[in-house]
C-alpha cells in the first residue's frame, strides 16, 4: 500500500500519543530549526544570542575540493517581530586538480555579513507564518575559488511555515533570490551572477528538545543579476536534526547531497561546476 501524505500524518498523530505529555506544553520554535533554510520565528524582544555556524562544501568534478566557512554571529531582537544579526567569517580551502580552479590550500579571513529579518505573520494567530529576510555580505575571498576578490552579495528570502501536526511537526517553504557582484584585481567591470531557488523542509519532534527531519532545495544559477543567462541547476536533499542542549544552548546539524543537476550545455547528471556534490552545516547557539 502506498505511503502518502495522509498516511504520514496519521503515523505522526499515532506516534504523538507515545510521547511524554510535556512535549505538548508549547509550540515548535522554528527560528534555528533548519540547517540550510530559515523558519519564520525571530525571537522575543530583548533576546541576544551568540552563534557559531560551520558550513562545508565538498567534491567537484575532476580532483579534490574542500571549502569550509566558519562564521561567528551575534543576534539581537530590538523590536517585536524584527531580528538583527551581524557576523564575521573565516574561509578554509583545499583545492587540487579542479578544472578552471587554481590549486590552493589556505585559511583566511573572508568577510562580514548583516542579516535582517521581519516577521509579517505569526502562525499562532494566522494560517501560516511569514517572514522576509535580507542577508548582505561583503567578502574579500571568493567562496568557491578562494581567490582574492571584492565580493558583495544579497540574499532575499521569503519564508513560510506551518505546524502540520500541532506541537509535533512543522513544514517550511523558502523562496530565495541572491544577486552577487564580484570584482577581481586587475579586471574591468565586476562580474555579476544570481541564484534563485526554493526549499522545502519538514521537522518532527521525537523527544522533548529533539527534532529530526529533512530539507530539499532546488537552485538555479545565472550570469547577470537579472537572470540573463542560465548556467546550471541542482537539487539537494538531506537530513536535518535539531537538539536543545540546555535551556540556553542548541545545536543544529544538516547534510545535503546533490541528487540531480545539470550545467548549461552539458548532458551530465550533476552540476559540479556551479555547485558541489555534498554540503554540510553545523550550527551551535547560546543565549546570553
Amino acid at each position: 500500500m502506498p505511503f502518502g501524505p495522509a498516511a504520514f500524518r496519521t503515523a505522526l498523530v499515532c506516534f504523538s500519543t507515545l510521547v511524554p505529555a510535556c512535549v505538548h506544553g508549547e509550540g515548535i520554535d522554528t527560528e534555528h530549526l533548519f540547517g540550510f533554510m530559515i523558519g519564520t520565528d525571530v525571537g522575543t524582544v530583548g533576546e541576544r544570542e551568540f552563534q557559531s555556524q560551520t558550513t562545508g562544501r565538498f567534491s567537484k568534478r575532476g580532483g579534490n575540493y574542500r571549502a569550509i566557512n566558519q562564521e561567528f554571529e551575534l543576534e539581537f531582537v530590538p523590536a517585536q517581530n524584527f531580528r538583527v544579526e551581524v557576523g564575521s567569517a573565516l574561509a578554509s580551502h583545499d583545492i587540487n586538480g579542479i578544472p578552471g580552479f587554481e590549486e590552493r590550500r589556505q585559511l583566511a579571513w573572508q568577510g562580514v555579513s548583516l542579516d535582517l529579518r521581519y516577521r509579517f505573520l505569526n502562525r499562532d494567530s494566522a494560517p501560516f507564518g511569514l517572514t522576509f529576510a535580507v542577508e548582505n555580505h561583503l567578502n574579500r575571498i571568493n567562496e568557491s575559488t578562494a581567490a582574492v576578490v571584492r565580493n558583495y552579495g544579497t540574499e532575499f528570502t521569503l519564508a513560510f511555515d506551518r505546524e502540520v501536526v500541532p506541537n509535533l511537526a512543522v513544514a517550511a517553504l523558502n523562496l530565495i533570490y541572491q544577486p552577487e557582484w564580484t570584482h577581481f584585481p586587475g579586471a574591468g567591470a565586476a562580474e555579476q551572477e544570481s541564484t534563485i531557488g526554493a526549499g522545502l523542509g519538514l521537522m518532527a519532534r521525537l523527544l522533548p528538545g529533539l527534532l529530526v527531519g529533512g530539507e530539499a532545495r532546488y537552485l538555479r544559477k545565472y550570469d547577470g543579476i537579472g537572470l540573463e543567462e542560465f548556467t546550471g541547476q541542482a537539487l539537494f536533499v538531506g537530513p536535518t536534526a535539531y537538539l536543545q542542549l540546555s535551556e540556553r544552548s542548541r545545536l543544529t546539524a544538516s547534510w545535503s547531497l546533490q541528487v540531480w543537476g545539470r550545467s548549461a550545455g552539458s548532458s551530465a547528471g550533476l552540476d559540479l561546476v556551479d555547485f558541489e556534490r555534498h554540503q554540510a552545516r553545523l550550527v551551535f547557539g547560546v543565549n546570553f
